[in-house]
């Protein structure tokens, strides 16, 4: 569904991406982890052609992303940033159909769609006449979310969306995400540098650590066959939470 190719990208004399080739495998939610500073946010960006590359390709559905063509295999993923990233002169009912509108859609058509989703995420259907600046963190997440997947994307892009939600805010949040990405069995690339929120969601997890891939694999394959001792020690470093250490 994603192939990267030699991959990379510096700012500067800062790597922030050394070259990377990986796949990411349809219908599987892959968790990209590591540090700040490791190079996750980067990748991500480089996958939707938010930033250019130094070189490498991207593939998506076997398409080479290019700068003519970016703009439109764009529409084929949705992305969800940190906080929502939503406009805040709109209300979160415009803010999920924009680019449907954008494209030409009925309203009809829009509101059909945005009413289907609002149940998907479980949120109020009275909410969306709201502005962001009145719904809670968990609450504009959701609706970011439905913004994402309005145009019914294959591809599901995420960098650190609960990142800045409250624990009890983001642990009923991930138990929602995991159901809906079981439910739409789209292809999902996750960033975060919370373990146990990749054990909760990872079908495959790709650790970063200065720009390169340290080791990819399972969380039994982290946990049990770390393939050098960053792998250990950046595990060790989150395993004071209960439910990393019973996974």
């Amino acid at each position: 569904m994603i192939e990267v190719v030699d991959l990379a990208k510096s700012f500067g004399a800062v790597v922030a991406l050394a070259p990377t080739t990986l796949t990411f495998a349809p219908r599987r939610t892959t968790v990209v982890i590591g540090p700040s500073g490791c190079g996750k946010t980067t990748l991500l960006r480089l996958l939707i052609g938010l930033i250019p590359s130094d070189g490498g390709r991207v593939l998506l559905e076997g398409e080479t992303l290019t700068q003519a063509n970016a703009e439109t295999l764009r529409r084929r993923v949705g992305f969800v940033i940190q906080e929502g990233g939503l406009f805040p002169h709109l209300t979160a009912g415009r803010n999920v159909g924009v680019m449907a509108r954008f494209l030409g859609r009925s309203e009809a058509e829009v509101e059909r769609r945005r009413a289907e989703l609002a149940e998907l995420v479980q949120i109020p259907h009275a909410l969306l006449a709201r502005y962001p600046r009145e719904l809670s963190g968990g609450q504009r997440q959701r609706v970011a979310l439905m913004r994402a997947l309005m145009l019914d994307p294959p591809i599901l892009l995420l960098d650190e969306p609960l990142g800045a939600l409250d624990p009890m805010t983001r642990a009923a949040l991930q138990d929602d995400l995991k159901a809906i990405f079981a439910h739409l069995a789209k292809t999902v690339v996750l960033v975060t540098h919370d373990m146990h929120e990749a054990a909760h969601f990872a079908d495959d997890i790709v650790l970063l650590r200065a720009g390169m891939v340290v080791q990819r694999g399972t969380l039994d394959d982290l946990l049990s066959r770390p393939a050098e001792p960053f792998v250990t020690e950046y595990v060790r470093a989150q395993r004071a939470d209960a439910r990393l250490v019973a996974a």
